[in-house]
């Protein structure tokens, strides 16, 4: 007799039920919306901003489904594209600056569903469409600004060596300082040579002048963009995040290119102001001497005083700073967001590294009472984010900046100071544009191979093998229900080549029935009993299934762990098909099979 046992069943059971589940999801589709987000302080998501949204949508006689609040967004759904785009217009003009509005793509499905995380696949750029850039590194803007770090570091140096120096100088790629003689050279170009070992140095010599001629060596300046490269690569995944891109693509290329890919973003234009922005940190003193109204006034009109430069906080209020860099983003190690002890109020707890950690010292030595303005630098617009009063020396290399209005927005600081300025700025090589609708047609395109490719196969083993045809069916429906589920469960990123793996393993999950039907019928020929036969056909057939199977998985890991893009959404499906096909094609068609025959004792013929 073949029978299972009853966990087994049950087993089977869950495992349908958890997949029909988690695979529905995908059926739902999506709906247009545009979501809110906080760019700057003292904006906030609250029930007043919703409130607003609500008042102006109805002013504007723009109908929506529904709005969804959570701590950092605001996400209106509206049923068509045409709405959504007037409702983002609209919304960006009346909150103004201190918001984000983007286009987005929201689930269909229950919100019950999305509580237990029964989400759908997030769909690649070929699926949904959205922007691709591919970004273009200007190395040698990161070298150079290398160069002019070491520039400041070789005279910090000899100064807390106590040796005296003509000049400092960067030209192109080359670092010379000058001396007065060669012994104070010679003691020069150790003390160099000790805190700097990526410096190549060399003496050279003119009338009167004793020189030392500094190069960065070649495996320094490798590891220069190196790092700028990942850098950049960690700042752009932080600024994409306002995009409310839900499964971006950011990778390198090559050595100096980036690939930007960002599904379900409609509006190409604003994608470029984030990926583009070129935001970094500056500490600059206040011109305490010219923080009077009249000065303040005058500065205003357009009389400057040498030296400094007028600039405003986010609140609008004027402040004349020093045009000297006291300290900027890349002397930063750390800087996580927290509360200021004494006050209780939002705060960024920042740590620095050695260098910056002995300047900050530094200055605040020699500025005890006076103001230390940090200023975030942006491409055509500098704000004043804080200008606290240094109330005493700090050392120890760590630094709390305060003035935040929220606990959001010490978050954003300290994100953009652990990562928010490019090492190196970038430029668009490269950009491609796929619609909503082509995204439509490929997923059309794509459901239909898949559909047909299933429907062949079903005519197939129904025509040849009968009730146990229908069996095999049976149990490719469920193989393909719980491949849908897993990518789902796993939030993986469907892309063409992804659907041409599920077709693909449609096609192959059929082949373990095919072996274990041949052999059930061969054991008929050889004269066994029916539930003799069925037992050894399921049974010796399992050996020739796993090694077969076994080598195709090995074949989509080494896919996946070598490929890249489009290979390895495909070496996934693959490889997740081949484990879902060995349970349903071997443990669900036999749990069938046992159901309808397993329990007749006097069965003559299989209807196979």
């Amino acid at each position: 007799m073949n029978r299972y046992p009853l966990w087994k069943y049950i087993l089977i059971a869950v495992a349908v039920v958890l997949g029909l589940v988690y695979a529905i999801p995908n059926f739902y589709g999506e709906s247009p919306a545009v979501q809110i987000a906080v760019v700057h302080a003292p904006a906030k998501i609250d029930p007043a901003l919703a409130g607003q949204i609500e008042a102006d949508l109805s002013a504007a006689h723009l109908p929506y489904q529904d709005l969804i609040m959570d701590p950092n967004t605001v996400r209106v759904r509206f049923k068509d594209t045409t709405a959504q785009i007037q409702a983002k217009s609209l919304l960006q003009n009346k909150l103004g600056r201190a918001y984000s509005v983007a286009l987005n793509l929201l689930p269909r499905s229950p919100e019950w569903m999305g509580r237990i995380g029964a989400l759908p696949m997030y769909l690649g750029l070929d699926l949904r469409g959205g922007v691709y850039f591919l970004l273009q590194v200007e190395m040698g803007t990161a070298v150079n600004k290398a160069l002019d770090r070491y520039v400041g570091d070789i005279r910090s140096n000899l100064r807390d060596k106590d040796i005296r120096y003509l000049d400092v100088a960067r030209t192109g790629r080359v670092l010379t300082a000058k001396f007065s003689d060669p012994a104070t050279r010679a003691k020069a170009a150790s003390a160099i040579a000790q805190a700097d070992a990526d410096l190549a140095l060399r003496e050279t010599q003119g009338p009167g002048e004793y020189d030392l001629v500094a190069t960065l060596k070649p495996q320094a300046i490798a590891n220069i963009q190196s790092l700028a490269l990942q850098q950049n690569i960690t700042t752009l995944r932080n600024r994409v995040n306002e995009l409310g891109v839900a499964e971006p693509i950011i990778q390198q290329q090559g050595t100096d290119r980036v690939v930007v890919e960002l599904p379900g973003v409609q509006d190409t234009a604003r994608a470029k102001e984030i990926l583009g922005r070129t935001a970094s940190l500056e500490i600059r003193m206040v011109d305490e001497e010219h923080s009077d109204p009249d000065s303040l006034r005058q500065a205003i009109a357009g009389v400057i005083p040498y030296g400094d430069e007028l600039y405003y906080s986010r609140s609008g209020v004027p402040l004349l700073v020093k045009k000297t860099v006291v300290l900027t983003g890349e002397d930063i190690t750390n800087a996580a967001p927290g509360f200021d002890p004494q006050s209780g109020q939002p705060a960024v707890d920042v740590t620095l590294d050695g260098r910056g950690a002995r300047i900050f010292q530094d200055v605040t030595r020699k500025n005890v009472g006076k103001r230390m303005a940090i200023l975030l630098v942006e491409k055509h617009h500098t704000e004043i984010i804080t200008a606290p009063v240094i109330r005493e020396e700090i050392g120890g290399g760590r630094v709390q900046i305060t003035g935040m209005s929220s606990p959001r927005e010490a978050s954003d600081i300290a994100l953009l100071l652990r990562a928010g300025a490019l090492a190196a700025p970038m430029d668009i090589v490269a950009e491609r544009t796929v619609g909503p609708s082509l995204g439509a047609q490929n997923i059309r395109q794509g459901f239909d191979s898949t559909l047909f490719g299933f429907a062949f196969i079903a005519v197939f083993m129904i025509f040849y093998y009968r009730v146990f045809g229908t069996i095999a069916t049976v149990a490719l429906g469920v193989n393909l229900l719980l491949l849908v589920a897993i990518l789902s469960l796993l939030q993986a990123t469907l892309t063409l080549p992804g659907i041409a793996g599920i077709a693909l393993t449609v096609g192959m999950a059929i082949d373990a029935n095919v072996l274990i039907f041949e052999r059930v019928r061969e054991e008929l020929r050889n004269g066994s009993s029916v539930q003799a036969a069925i037992n050894s056909g399921y049974d010796r057939a399992f050996g020739t299934i796993l090694d077969s199977n076994v080598t195709t998985l090995i074949a989509g890991l080494a896919l996946f762990f070598l490929g890249s893009g489009p290979v390895k959404g495909f070496a996934v499906t693959l490889c997740i098909g081949i484990i879902t096909s060995m349970f349903s094609g071997v443990m669900v068609s036999r749990a069938v099979v046992n159901l309808l025959f397993g329990r007749k004792r006097k069965l003559q013929r299989l209807p196979i």
